[in-house]
């Protein structure tokens, strides 16, 4: 395995990056007293091993998630950006106000569109004006500079705000679909269950083919909520020393993912 064959991924955390390999992850904070710590390990979950199209989406957020916790317990400084109190309020308040749109005259199709726009919110609340953007622009630059190798901005071609587009599409398509035909609020429940996991792996593999497809027109049209979501909200230019964070994180996953398949 050389430098090209290692896919990357990452999230950024409030005062740090993680950084994902196939096979490993590695992550960098900056501590409340000024050092750069660094953590990391295997992977226990490989989503490159699931082949499947149906189980590629769902594997690849359950690989993230499994890392959570292995993440907490080696680097205890790392701050989880869901976990901060004003994500957890966004969160709690889109709830409330997504129950009450759905209990409200409004069409299915438009109660479904609304409540996907809603799920934005936290996400928005939580990096607007933060050390997160700014570190998910560290994330963004050293990523995608170690890809190109050249200088790259903020923005990058694969992050997970471009699967947006897709999967707002076809959340809200599924849940119009789930509420006609589940008979009770039990059997809307699992509906809505399927509909998550089936949105997922369809918005995935259409998020994989506006990547091979560039230039498309579908494709521009699929990634622009994504592409102004990074470039007005989600991302914002990293100080040096956060740069330097992200690229700690970085220089760990590929060491570790190179000196493994040696």
């Amino acid at each position: 395995m050389n430098d090209d064959d290692v896919r990357l991924g990452g999230m950024a955390l409030e005062n740090g990056v993680l950084v994902h390999g196939p096979r490993y992850w590695a992550c960098a904070v900056r501590s409340e007293d000024g050092r750069l710590l660094v953590a990391s390990d295997g992977k226990s979950l490989r989503s490159v091993d699931v082949k499947s199209p149906i189980l590629r989406g769902p594997a690849r957020v359950a690989e993230a998630l499994a890392v959570l916790p292995a993440l907490k317990r080696a680097l205890p400084e790392a701050r989880l950006p869901f976990l901060e109190p004003r994500a957890l309020m966004a969160m709690a308040g889109t709830t409330l106000v997504v129950r009450s749109l759905r209990s409200s005259g409004l069409t299915p199709a438009l109660q479904e569109l609304a409540a996907a726009f809603l799920a934005l919110v936290p996400a928005t609340l939580t990096l607007k004006g933060s050390d997160l953007a700014a570190y998910h622009g560290a994330e963004h630059i050293s990523i995608g500079t170690f890809e190109h190798g050249e200088p790259r901005p903020r923005e990058h071609e694969r992050c997970g705000s471009h699967i947006l587009g897709p999967l707002l599409v076809t959340t809200a398509a599924g849940n119009v679909l789930a509420t006609r035909l589940g008979t009770t609020a039990r059997g809307r429940a699992f509906a809505r269950i399927g509909v998550g996991i089936g949105s997922l792996a369809v918005a995935t593999e259409v998020f994989s083919w506006t990547l091979r497809h560039p230039s498309n027109p579908v494709s521009r049209a699929l990634a622009w909520p994504g592409r102004e979501l990074q470039t007005r909200v989600l991302t914002a230019e990293p100080t040096p020393d956060q740069l330097e964070v992200a690229k700690a994180a970085l220089a760990e996953c590929l060491e570790l993912e190179l000196r493994d398949s040696d």
